[in-house]
């Protein structure tokens, strides 16, 4: 083979793994990737009062501090809502988070984590598998979805940039949301303060006023 010929070879090599590069860095940057993070305590939450107001969409609307709220947790699945609805205004982002030894397993057992329509779930094929994070309970009350609504223009880009596979450290508050227009409609978004729950209501309603990336 002529060394033209070589380096023509050369040069489409190259090409190529250049093009499967950006094509695994896009596809990371854009749905970051599965991890497991030993080591993650529990949330916290301290009893607290106050409010803020704000209008969005043609709302009124109070957001009421229930508790102040601070978790470090591993994002384990995101959905970005960029529509034009209200909610996706005040929540551009749920995130699915897991901590404990759920976020710890997560490498080790794929529990087919997936969000929709402001839900999130989870499913294993042989609920066997679980042993090692104690069954099903405790994956329900070691992982939750969040709403994320950013505090400022700020803590949005940030929030936005939450991929699958960071490890954050999110601080603010459960809040409530009651909205109203002048024709009357309202719009109410209640946040659960338990992680105990499951099923309509028990996702987090938080008001995020920092986003740590901490590792």
């Amino acid at each position: 083979m002529s060394k033209k010929k070589v380096l023509k070879r050369v040069i489409a090599i190259t090409i190529a793994v250049l093009l499967v590069g950006l094509v695994v860095w896009y596809f990371v940057q854009k749905n970051g990737v599965r991890r497991a993070i030993p080591g993650i305590g529990e949330p916290v939450q301290e009893e607290t009062t106050g409010n803020t107001t704000k209008t969005v969409d043609g709302y009124n609307v109070t957001i009421t501090y229930k508790y102040t709220y601070e978790i470090e947790a591993l994002v384990v699945h995101t959905k970005a809502y960029d529509g034009s609805s209200f909610a996706d205004k005040m929540s551009p982002l749920d995130a699915a988070l897991a901590w404990g030894k759920v976020a710890q397993y997560n490498k080790k057992i794929d529990f087919n984590w997936s969000q929709s329509g402001r839900w999130y779930s989870w499913h294993v094929d042989d609920v066997s598998v679980l042993a090692p994070v104690g069954g099903t309970s405790y994956v329900n009350e070691h992982s939750a979805n969040t709403h994320l609504l950013p505090s400022s223009s700020t803590i949005k880009d940030k929030v936005k940039k939450i991929r699958r596979g960071d490890h954050i450290r999110l601080k603010g508050y459960l809040v409530d949301v009651d909205a109203e227009k002048s024709n009357g409609e309202t719009y109410w978004w209640h946040s659960s303060t338990t992680r105990t729950d499951t099923g309509d209501g028990a996702c987090e309603v938080m008001y995020v006023t920092d986003v740590e990336w901490l590792d």
